[in-house]
């Protein structure tokens, strides 16, 4: 990527609810020679985040502001042109996203959002990724809760294995947190648009090239009881499985046959059965557009949970892993997964590709293919747990 870019990282969307806090996120932590710059399409608002920034960094009172609207190409060109990484927050990414993608596949400018939408992901690929090859842009979805914990803590665990047996894993989220307007609302246009998210990720199968003699598997899973533990697993159509088996397909220390699973744990059966009954209320629900749209207004974008409730929240991911006779059992852990870590996890992602030493990659590239141990050592700095429990 050319050196002579005017900004190291734009940050755009940061008006909204996580956006403020990856700001604030980089304000604190960013190194004192990061050129970084805030986008958007309101200049009002822009200047009232900088002026809070001031508050945190006397420095961030000389931040860029930048115009860029979902809207206008041209803006958003003209953003990617001058970046060597642009991060997004501006969601959902189906409705949204694909102008910032194409802007940065065109200019070879490196990508970082937070997405949890497969759908999404899969379309970017079939449509941006053979140019962001040709340009030698990094194309990073999902560097948020969704799936930096769960492609990482694979591959941290993998790490531990052999990397010419077969290999199986079965990851087990449990979560203590509220969720925002935003992912509630991406949830439900995900459950509206199964059919159409099978159709392309079918389409992506098909184009997308396979690994030479090694075999990636992410099956769904069957419920069932945690091995040594009270607690019951309930598979997880989550966008994760699909992020980490990119990742064990385009690295060979996965090994030549390699197995991912993921399930939520719930300490009781009537919780299970009763978020069985819920989730399918909710299913039938995001079918009927009326009814969708009054859910929708329920929890508006942009809202989410205050300070306090943040600091009450935590995640942890245990993983199971067995390959050539050999257990390990490591664990991924932190405090609120849907912001503060995320915007932590989304802010370090962009830092990473924009000052650390990294494989030679590009295209659409996960997290663990693209910055592997670099964000590994960063997010651990930052203060996510990265544990071998036996």
């Amino acid at each position: 990527m050319a050196n002579d870019r005017a900004h190291d990282v734009v940050l755009f969307g940061a008006t909204g609810f996580t956006g403020a806090l990856t700001a604030e996120y980089l304000a604190r932590n960013a190194p004192a020679d990061t050129r970084w710059a805030l986008a958007g399409r309101n200049r009002a608002k822009l200047e009232a985040l900088r002026t809070k920034l001031a508050e945190i960094n006397p420095a961030c009172a000389e931040l860029p502001l930048l115009h860029a609207d979902v809207t206008d190409a041209a803006s958003l060109r003209a953003v990617a042109a001058a970046t060597k990484v642009v991060i997004t927050t501006v969601g959902p990414y189906l409705q949204y996203g694909e102008p910032l993608v194409a802007a940065c596949a065109e200019t070879g400018t490196d990508y970082v959002d937070l997405t949890g939408e497969a759908e999404f992901v899969d379309r970017m690929y079939l449509a941006h990724d053979a140019r962001a090859r040709e340009t030698g842009a990094r194309l990073v979805h999902a560097c948020g809760f969704d799936s930096i914990p769960h492609d990482l803590g694979v591959f941290y665990t993998v790490k531990q294995l052999s990397d010419d047996v077969p290999i199986k894993i079965d990851g087990y989220l449990r979560v203590g947190a509220t969720f925002s307007g935003g992912t509630f609302n991406t949830a439900l246009n995900a459950l509206a648009r199964m059919g159409p998210a099978a159709r392309v990720a079918k389409q992506r199968a098909a184009q997308e090239p396979r690994p030479a003699k090694r075999k990636v598997r992410t099956p769904l899973g069957t419920p069932h009881r945690i091995p040594a533990s009270t607690s019951w697993a309930v598979p997880l159509p989550t966008v994760d499985p699909q992020v980490i088996g990119h990742s064990a397909a385009a690295l060979e220390q996965y090994g030549p046959d390699f197995t991912y699973r993921h399930f939520v744990a719930v300490k009781h059966l009537p919780v299970l059965a009763a978020g069985a009954v819920g989730f399918g209320a909710l299913f039938t629900a995001a079918q009927i557009p009326p009814v969708r749209k009054a859910l929708s207004n329920l929890r508006k974008p942009g809202d989410g949970p205050d300070a306090a409730k943040r600091a009450g929240s935590w995640f942890s991911v245990k993983f199971l892993a067995e390959g050539g006779g050999k257990r390990v059992v490591t664990q991924v852990s932190g405090g609120d997964p849907g912001y503060d870590e995320t915007a932590k996890m989304l802010a370090e992602s962009a830092l990473c590709l924009a000052h650390d030493d990294l494989p030679t990659t590009s295209g659409q590239v996960t997290t663990a293919a693209a910055m592997g141990d670099a964000l590994l050592t960063r997010l651990i700095t930052a203060g996510l747990k990265f544990e071998t429990l036996s």
